[in-house]
């Protein structure tokens, strides 16, 4: 007697942890490729701002006319990233510190780098986000599957 065994009948006869651990390890699987893609599709948008942007910085243009280029970006609704929201943030704050008449040039740049930093911290968050379920996801799987398999 043969008896033919299909991945689905394997399935459907496992015991429920090994079940359960399948379940989980797809589970992973399907959130971490939505997350990669996701991550892929962000970095590649995030590149080719930064490209156009950069491109504008350098072309000798007005810093305060690029400014409220930004502002309008921002009013229809486009996503400011990277060196772009870095840089507002900067300008914004040394605009704002230039104005005020008891504030000397160096606290005017000291202000402008700081709001630069917050600014940079910002973007590195956006970068990072979805890293560390990633890398959990990545080193336990195998010690998940590996249980299943001697559960099993």
């Amino acid at each position: 007697m043969e008896e033919q065994l299909s991945l689905l009948d394997l399935i459907v006869n496992a015991s429920l942890t090994v079940q359960a651990v399948m379940a989980l390890l797809l589970l992973a699987s399907i959130v971490s490729w939505y997350m990669i893609v996701n991550r892929f599709i962000y970095f590649r948008n995030a590149q080719d701002e930064m490209y156009i942007f950069e491109e504008r910085f350098w072309s000798g243009i007005d810093l305060s006319q690029l400014y409220r280029e930004g502002n309008q970006k921002a009013s229809d609704g486009h996503a400011i990233l990277g060196m772009e929201s870095i840089f507002r943030a900067g300008f914004k704050e040394f605009s704002r510190l230039s104005q005020q008449k008891e504030v000397d040039s160096d606290g005017v740049i000291e202000g402008a780098r700081r709001a630069m930093r917050v600014a940079a911290m910002r973007e590195e968050e956006r970068l990072e986000r979805h890293l560390p379920f990633l890398a959990s996801v990545g080193s336990t799987s195998p010690y998940i599957g590996l249980f299943g398999t001697v559960w099993g």
